[in-house]
């Protein structure tokens, strides 16, 4: 059937700001942060629930960051286990690199493990707390077709009828194997590694070690990782002419276990499955109104747990992006800079974890020897051994262009273009809380010491409060008793750990402004602010561009 050709231009089945394909993770993400912000949504699936097996076993703090955001961190934490240190064994056991994350300058700890279908059956029971978004689970996507307006997609339900959806824009979360990315004929550049790996998921965990081990045995690495709720998975490489089938047939898997655990008979065997590793990335993250996410615009392998939150930032840096271009508060432009953002840090956590790999399996023999021999040498250097223990390897993202004022001048380290701190601090009821749960889910005009509001004018003022700004007063928290000095409109918090004067002391600026996704935006002090405020309001093509007349912000070119 011609979907395209027999459509009925006038009615839809369904009709809504925003069309998410895929209820993965980052589908659900950006599903809840746009619900919160009164944003029509309707999640498109095509199974008839969410995928039940495991996948993803490391959240990080980012990742955790952002689903504080949408107010689900609560029911996620008791799902992970913090702290979840990496380490890499020689075929003989000896450690070469331990990584122990145990900085939290986020508000979290820096790598955790989780099991991902838990995590994500929280995000899609909070979509419930939203009567402006709609999940429909069977529906398979057969046809989309885009306009000036919008995007309309045509499904086939469970029962063979068909339906059809109605989008301002449509985020494309259909995984690595994406239907509309193929259709759109975007390129998936990278590569396939040429060997593949078994997952072994375990109830009641027969060793319960803490931690994750990856073992680099030149016959068979593997992987052994304790999860939450006790469960433990085993990852073992699998070998030419092996098979899915074979290896899970009893003495086979047998074989396997007996190489991680003295009694693989006495075992709660779960589900295991063979996956490949992938390491690809889309030529472009946008066409017109539709945008790619997650892995449908990026996958790679899992040694260093980054594909889930590599898409997790995706969601992140998006969904505020698209909570204010269709709610007209900003220019339909600001959607370009999500891919000037997102794609090159997504190409450096796919290289790092190609890294990884070759790391725990070297292409050549002899690479495995010059390694297990630098590995040695290097835990005897101090600064060395800080870079793996404070995982200063990872590769942060640092924006250079983008949603941002960029400081003008050779200024070096400056923090526009990254991630804002989240310590925790006094409010003004004498609770001590985390730094995002005061700034809420949009912008935030943060001062050290100074009123936010006392460089702007109140039309700029209003231009904040329209984008759902919070302006906040940085104050040692041994000031929090003093008497109010700011106006209401303010919010005083106490810094508590010093970590917010060591922030601001680092760099010759007192005002931060930061996005709905905690990165710095732009950087000023209170004389400078006003004409700060004024660049970045353009470069959003905000509410004062938008007041002279333009009446062209959802246009797409």
């Amino acid at each position: 059937m011609n979907y395209i050709q027999n459509k009925n231009t006038d009615t839809y089945d369904h009709s809504c700001k925003v069309a998410i394909l895929g209820a993965g993770p980052v589908g659900l993400t950006i599903a809840n942060y746009l619900g919160q912000a009164g944003v029509d949504v309707v999640v498109i699936e095509k199974l008839d629930q969410l995928i039940d097996y495991p996948r993803a076993i490391g959240i990080d703090d980012e990742a955790l960051r952002t689903i504080q955001s949408v107010g689900l961190i609560d029911e996620v934490l008791p799902h992970t286990t913090p702290y979840h240190a990496m380490r890499f064994l020689t075929p003989k056991g000896r450690c070469f690199a331990d990584i122990q994350p145990m900085t939290d300058e986020f508000g979290w700890s820096r790598r955790n493990a989780f099991i991902q279908p838990q995590v994500d059956a929280v995000l899609h029971r909070g979509l419930q707390r939203f009567d402006n978004v709609q999940v429909l689970f069977s529906r398979d996507v057969q046809q989309f077709e885009q306009d000036d307006q919008g995007v309309t997609i045509f499904a086939d339900k469970a029962d063979g009828s068909h339906e059809t959806i109605r989008a301002d824009y449509m985020i494309a979360c259909d995984g690595g194997n994406s239907y509309i990315r193929r259709t759109l004929d975007i390129a998936f550049d990278g590569k396939t590694a040429p060997n593949q790996w078994i997952v072994v998921d375990i109830a009641n965990d027969p060793l319960a070690t803490p931690n994750i081990y990856l073992c680099a045995d030149p016959v068979r690495p593997y992987v052994s990782a304790a999860l939450p709720h006790g469960i433990r998975r085993f990852e073992f490489m699998v070998m030419p002419g092996e098979t899915e089938e074979q290896l899970n047939q009893p003495e086979n898997m047998r074989k396997l276990l007996e190489k991680v655990i003295p009694d693989p008979d006495n075992i709660e065997l779960i589900r295991s499955r063979v996956y490949n590793h992938n390491a690809r990335l889309a030529e472009r993250f946008r066409e017109g109104r539709i945008v790619l996410a997650g892995d449908a615009a990026h996958i790679m392998p899992v040694w260093q747990g980054q594909g889930y939150n590599s898409g997790m930032r995706d969601a992140f840096n998006l969904a505020w992006k698209m909570a204010l271009v269709v709610q007209g508060k900003a220019g339909h432009e600001l959607l370009d800079t999500y891919e000037q953002e997102r794609r090159d840090h997504a190409k450096a956590m796919i290289d790092l974890s190609v890294l990884a790999g070759n790391v725990l399996n070297p292409p050549k023999r002899w690479l495995a020897t010059l390694r297990d021999s630098l590995s040695w040498l290097m835990g005897y250097v101090p600064p060395v051994k800080r870079y793996f223990l404070e995982m200063r390897f990872k590769p942060m993202p640092k924006y250079t262009k983008g949603a941002q004022v960029e400081v003008k001048g050779d200024v070096k380290d400056s923090p526009v273009g990254k991630m804002f701190i989240q310590p925790k601090v006094l409010n003004e009821d004498g609770q001590e809380v985390r730094l995002d749960d005061v700034i809420g889910a949009g912008f935030a005009i943060i001062a050290w010491g100074a009123d936010p509001t006392w460089g702007l004018s109140s039309q700029q003022v209003e231009s904040w409060k329209a984008l759902g700004a919070t302006f906040i007063q940085v104050l040692p928290a041994v000031q929090m008793k003093n008497p109010r000095e700011v106006s209401d409109d303010v919010v005083r918090v106490g810094d508590l750990q010093n970590r917010l004067k060591d922030w601001f002391g680092a760099y010759p600026a007192s005002v931060v402004i930061t996005r709905p996704d905690r990165f710095v935006g732009a950087v000023a002090i209170p004389q400078t602010l006003g004409k700060v405020t004024d660049e970045y309001l353009m470069v959003l093509k905000a509410v004062p561009c938008l007041a002279k007349g333009s009446d062209d912000s959802q246009k797409v070119a």
